[in-house]
C-alpha cells in the first residue's frame, strides 16, 4: 500500500515517515530512519495510548455540554467500548481538571481520586508520584484515610432520610467496567454500618435506602445499624440492561424502612415498580425518585452520598 492509497489516516500519530492508519502503520522506509527517531515514535505511540481514556473522556463532556443528551447518540462511534467504560472516561476527564493530572500516573491512579475535592486530588496524585505508588496502593491509602476520618454528618433532626451508598463489591472486572469502584470510592460493609444515621434521624423518621441485588443482605444489615425497620420495597426498571455475573441486570432496589411510627402523610399509594430508563452516568438514580419521596412524606428531609443539591433537602456526600 503506498501512502497516497492508504485511508483513513491517523494525523495525532503520524509524524515523519511514520503514517498510522486504523488498520496498521505505513512506513516510509525509502527516507533514512535513525534509530533515535524510530525509539521516539515508539515513545510517542505509549503516551498516546495512555492518553486515550483522557483524550475520549474529554471529547465527551465537549459533547455533553454543546449538544446536552443528545451526545451519547455519539457513543455508537465506539462500538469496541462498554458504555459504562466510556462513561468512567468521561467522568473521571470532567473531576480531574487539565492541569492536576500527573503524566507520570496512569489513568486508572485519577480515577481513584477523581471523586475527591480537588485539593485532596493534588494531595494524592504527588503522594502516588513521590512515593511510586501502584493504583491498588493508593486506592487503600485513600480508602484507610476515610474509614478512619470519616466527614461529619449534617446537623439537625430529620423525618426523611435517602441513601444510596458506595457499596464495596468483591468483584476484580476489567477496568471502567462494571465495578463501582472504578467510578467513586467504596465503603466497606463495616463502614456504612458505623455511620451515625440514628443521630440525625427523628423519633418517628424512614429511610429509603439503595441497594442493588447483590447487595440486598448487605442493605438490610445496614438498614438494622442505622435504627430502622425493613417495610416495603421499590423496584426500579432500569429499561437498559447491565452487565451481571447470573443475569442481565435492568433493576435496582429502595428499600423503606421505618424508625417509630412513620407511615406515609399521602393517602395515595405509589406503584412498587417504577420504569425509567438510567442515564449513562454509572449509578445515577432519576430525580423522580425523590419526587415520589416528597409526595408520600413532609418535614426535614436529608440525602446521604448526595451528588448534588436539592432545593428543600440537607445533603452530604463527596461529590457535592
Amino acid at each position: 500500500m503506498t501512502l497516497e492509497l492508504a485511508k483513513d489516516i491517523i494525523p495525532a500519530i503520524s509524524a515523519g515517515p511514520f503514517t498510522a492508519t486504523p488498520t496498521g502503520l505505513i512506513i516510509d522506509e525509502t527516507q533514512p530512519i535513525p534509530y533515535e527517531v524510530w525509539e521516539e515514535y515508539g515513545r510517542g505511540l505509549a503516551r498516546v495510548e495512555g492518553a486515550v481514556q483522557w483524550v475520549i473522556g474529554d471529547w465527551l463532556n465537549a459533547g455533553e455540554r454543546k449538544y446536552g443528551e443528545a451526545y451519547s447518540q455519539a457513543l455508537n462511534a465506539w462500538p469496541e467500548y462498554e458504555y459504562q467504560s466510556l462513561n468512567a472516561m468521561r467522568w473521571v476527564a470532567g473531576k480531574v481538571g487539565f492541569i492536576s493530572r500527573e503524566i507520570n500516573l496512569s489513568w486508572t491512579h485519577h480515577r481513584n481520586v477523581a471523586a475527591l475535592e480537588p485539593e485532596e486530588q493534588e494531595y494524592w496524585l504527588e503522594q502516588a508520584a513521590e512515593n511510586g505508588w501502584t493504583r491498588e496502593k493508593l486506592r487503600q491509602a485513600i480508602r484507610d484515610e476515610k474509614r478512619i476520618n470519616p466527614p461529619p454528618l449534617p446537623p439537625g433532626q430529620y423525618r426523611v432520610i435517602y441513601a444510596d451508598p458506595p457499596w464495596q463489591y468483591s468483584d476484580k472486572l476489567i477496568d471502567g467496567y462494571g465495578a463501582a469502584e472504578h467510578h467513586y470510592p467504596a465503603m466497606t460493609l463495616e463502614a456504612l454500618c458505623a455511620l451515625p444515621v440514628a443521630d440525625i434521624s427523628g423519633k418517628d423518621s424512614v429511610l429509603f435506602l439503595w441497594a442493588t441485588s447483590p447487595m440486598l443482605p448487605e442493605a438490610l444489615r445496614v438498614m438494622d445499624a442505622w435504627g430502622f425497620e425493613y417495610k416495603a420495597s421499590f423496584v426500579w426498571d432500569k429499561v437498559r440492561h447491565n452487565y451481571g455475573h447470573y443475569n442481565s441486570v435492568r433493576h435496582e432496589l429502595l428499600l423503606l424502612g421505618t424508625r417509630g411510627s412513620c407511615l406515609p402523610d399521602s393517602n395515595e399509594l405509589e406503584n412498587s415498580v417504577v420504569r425509567i430508563e438510567r442515564s449513562v452516568r454509572h449509578s445515577e438514580k432519576p430525580a423522580q425518585f425523590r419526587e415520589i419521596i416528597e409526595k408520600m412524606y413532609s418535614g426535614p428531609k436529608v440525602e446521604l452520598f448526595a451528588r448534588e443539591t436539592t432545593n428543600g433537602w440537607g445533603v452530604w456526600g463527596n461529590e457535592v
